[in-house]
């Protein structure tokens, strides 16, 4: 039983300052999307005003988090308990007793997301380690300093980097980098790796920067660095490969791709994997991401082809909208037609959205996942990987055989 510790926090307010790159910075007030949660009659619930958008009102009270993992494991002992929130865990004031506090039974402790912002003298690292910690999300973007000082509003990037290294020769570290072109890419992603791996870093995830609603800003908060033209994915693809094997570390990209496991979609390229899959017996149309509607068509043809796959101009399929469905040539869209689990918009939007020709649809939600990014699949086999996505894939075909033509 692996148990979440959620301490809250806000992005940019309780992590020292935006990063130039982050996803929250300069948000601008969004109505609600609408989302699978909402309610058939009202656009708007939890998820899709507040949780997306991660507004937390600040960290949590240490009472407050400390009661809620008691009553998660009452009565139990939990393998792993994971300290993550909104914020930047290196900045809540508590995160040492509530480490203590957790692991008091010796449970391994992962810390779901930090950049180090919060430490000041380097030499943090140490009472966590001793507190329980095992496992770190660290995002580290560059072991420059002075490029965690600007980029990052790091103010003490060497006491950053100090624990950063203590951690790695304590535990398994994930470091995370997000790639700004002719920033840290090319001679000073190098520079990175070749610090992250005589550290002993277990991995690195590498993320597209996104600077367009295109590449997922749909918070109205677009460019986030004007001027910036983000790597294509093909180009990021090929980063990653190239980094991956170079590299001893465990090596995964954002949105895509894993040189180890094939993820996304590792199906695409294992015919004898989707030969296990059920036969698809009737006819949909399914409209999904850039990224994914090539791997999905490939996917979909060795199981027939009764299923077409439309993309549209949106990189991530769970941030897709309403008005990502603007430009479908709906000439192309079957009586059935299914989209992302997590698309966020009201299914009474979508529906009208794909009925504007006046041709009634039966529209529906696919899964809420059929596959794994970079951040998921850097911990898993390519069978772990495979196993997820054949019984995804099995619900999604289930649905098609029992709602298509």
């Amino acid at each position: 039983m692996d148990v979440l510790a959620d301490v809250g926090g806000r992005p940019g307010l309780d992590c020292n300052g935006f990063c130039s790159y982050c996803y929250f910075r300069g948000v601008k007030a969004v109505e609600p999307f609408g989302c699978q949660y909402c309610m058939s009659f009202k656009k708007g619930c939890d998820y899709c005003s507040r949780a997306i958008i991660e507004g937390y009102p600040g960290f949590k009270p240490m009472q407050m988090v400390a009661f809620e993992v008691a009553q998660k494991t009452f009565g139990s002992r939990p393998d792993k308990v994971t300290i993550s929130g909104g914020g930047d865990l290196s900045c809540y004031p508590d995160l040492l007793p509530l480490a203590r506090m957790v692991g008091q039974s010796e449970v391994p402790i992962h810390l779901g997301y930090t950049s180090g912002k919060g430490f000041s003298r380097g030499d943090e690292a140490e009472p966590l380690i001793k507190a329980g910690v095992r496992e770190v999300s660290f995002t580290v973007f560059s072991t420059r300093p002075e490029l965690r000082h600007r980029y990052m509003a790091d103010k003490h990037p060497e006491a950053s980097l100090s624990n950063l290294r203590r951690f790695c020769e304590s535990g398994d570290v994930y470091a995370a980098a997000v790639l700004i072109p002719g920033v840290n890419d090319k001679e000073e992603l190098e520079k990175t790796c070749n610090d992250l791996e005589e550290m002993g870093t277990k991995g690195l995830i590498l993320m597209r920067f996104a600077n367009t609603t295109e590449q997922g800003l749909i918070l109205g908060n677009a460019p986030l660095i004007p001027g910036v033209i983000p790597h294509t994915a093909e180009e990021f693809k090929q980063i990653v490969t190239d980094i991956s094997k170079r590299y001893k570390f465990r090596v995964t990209g954002t949105p895509l791709w894993d040189p180890k496991t094939g993820a996304p979609f590792a199906l695409a390229s294992h015919k004898e994997e989707i030969r296990k899959l059920p036969a698809v017996k009737k006819s949909a149309t399914i409209i999904t991401s850039s990224i994914a509607q090539p791997l999905l068509s490939l996917i979909f043809d060795d199981l027939g082809g009764t299923v077409n796959v439309l993309p549209v101009a949106k990189d991530v399929g769970c941030l897709m909208t309403v008005k990502d469905l603007v430009d479908i040539d709906l000439s192309k869209v079957k009586e059935t037609v299914l989209v992302p689990g997590r698309m966020l918009a009201h299914d009474k939007d979508i529906h009208r959205s794909l009925t504007k020709d006046g041709k009634d649809r039966l529209v529906r939600r696919g899964p809420d996942r059929l596959t794994v990014d970079g951040e998921m699949s850097i911990s898993m086999s390519e069978q772990e990987v495979l196993d997820l996505e054949l019984e995804a894939f099995k619900e999604l075909i289930e649905e098609i055989n029992a709602l298509g033509v």
